[in-house]
């Protein structure tokens, strides 16, 4: 549970820095939007006022430095119209697109609704008018930040992705390592175990118990062959899924409390036939029969049903313990998510990874409901004939 907090701590932090690089970079671009439009506000009426210059003078007033002012405004696009807003003539345009009517005159209104025109006070009280829009550069720059937003949160995506694979990676090879080492470890004494087994079933065969302890010695033969094969590609074979679900049940039976009831709501001699690898799929029905045992406190019905489409099996294990909040039907297949004191919180996250990665299938929170219990689905598809 403290792991699975760590890290949602982590991913929280790294999306509220996110926000705040964001707000921080718009409003100081905004500030500098607010100022440039000052400043290009002020080249046009500048620019209006060349122009002013130029079409009162005459041959002997000099207007060199007027036309210098016109022919420097290379980037603020501006449109001269008369006091009826015919269209004189414009500037900073693609030329090809000055020459359509009908495009100047559109451009022309979008133009009106973002800048206030600018007057040139002629002779007579004639007036002519100057449209401009926002420069490439002011332009550009508005939507700077938004494309760095986008570049850090692709960032920091990237990165998160790449972080997340190495430690991935790194996990795997540790639990590899630690399942092949404990997988050889366990194989002496279970091996001297079942001999032993052997002995007492031919020096005293009238002892019931040897039967329950051969049983017992064969799990963790099991067991050992699970850890043994974690990290390779397991091989599936099509196997009878009814029968394994069965050999399963009736094995936790006489090992769980007297107070916990499973109840078989399928037909034991219905033959499903799935792809699978039975060591790993017992292991997925086993840890979902003890989570639902930890979950109903050793005292409650666990059922389990067992059903079938065309195309798939489907197995639900239902038990009457506390139940699950809605919050955390999709937590609770996370590594380390776990509600007990002890334990790693690793079962129904080995079971999630063993369906779906290894057999292709489904096992995902049916229903659920706080105080009253909780259904848990598998879904398999099942062999072709």
């Amino acid at each position: 549970m403290k792991i699975f907090g760590h890290k949602t701590f982590w991913k929280l932090f790294l999306l509220l820095l996110v926000v705040l690089i964001g707000m921080g970079s718009l409003i100081y671009t905004e500030t500098l939007v607010t100022k440039l439009k000052v400043e290009e506000r002020k080249s046009v009426e500048l620019w209006a006022e060349a122009e002013r210059l130029i079409i009162l003078s005459d041959s002997s007033q000099n207007v060199d430095f007027p036309y210098s002012i016109i022919d420097n405004n290379n980037t603020v696009p501006v449109i001269l119209t008369d006091e009826s807003d015919n269209i004189i003539s414009a500037r900073n345009f693609n030329p090809e697109k000055v020459k359509d009517t009908k495009y100047m005159i559109k451009t022309l209104k979008k133009i009106k609704e973002k800048n206030e025109p600018i007057n040139i006070k002629l002779e007579n009280g004639h007036f002519n008018l100057i449209y401009y829009k926002d420069s490439i550069i002011l332009t550009m720059l508005i939507y700077y930040p938004y494309t760095q937003l986008g570049i850090i949160i692709f960032f920091i995506f990237v990165s998160y992705l790449a972080f997340r694979s190495s430690r991935k990676a790194e996990q795997n090879q540790v639990w590899v390592g630690m399942s092949k080492e404990t997988a050889h470890q366990l194989g002496t004494p279970t091996s001297s175990l079942a001999g032993w087994i052997e002995v007492l079933q031919q020096k005293y065969p009238e002892i019931s118990i040897t039967r329950e302890l051969a049983l017992d010695v064969e799990r963790l033969e099991k067991v050992t062959e699970r850890f043994s094969r974690i990290g390779s590609k397991p091989s599936l074979i099509s196997d009878n899924v009814t029968e394994i679900i069965s050999r399963t049940v009736d094995y936790l039976k006489l090992r769980t409390s007297s107070k916990v009831k499973i109840i078989i709501d399928y037909n034991p001699d219905k033959e499903i036939k799935v792809p699978l690898n039975s060591a790993l799929f017992e292991w997925v029905i086993e840890n979902v029969l003890k989570n639902a045992v930890d979950s109903m406190e050793g005292n409650g019905d666990i059922t389990v049903r067992i059903s079938e489409t065309e195309k798939q099996a489907l197995i639900d294990i239902s038990d009457t313990g506390k139940g699950i909040p809605k919050s955390a039907f999709n937590k609770i297949f996370n590594p380390g998510f776990t509600t007990k004191q002890r334990g790693w919180g690793l079962g129904l996250s080995l079971a999630k990874r063993i369906i779906e990665e290894y057999h292709n299938g489904k096992i995902f929170v049916r229903h659920s409901e706080v105080g009253k219990g909780s259904c848990i689905r598998i879904v398999m598809t099942k062999a072709k004939f």
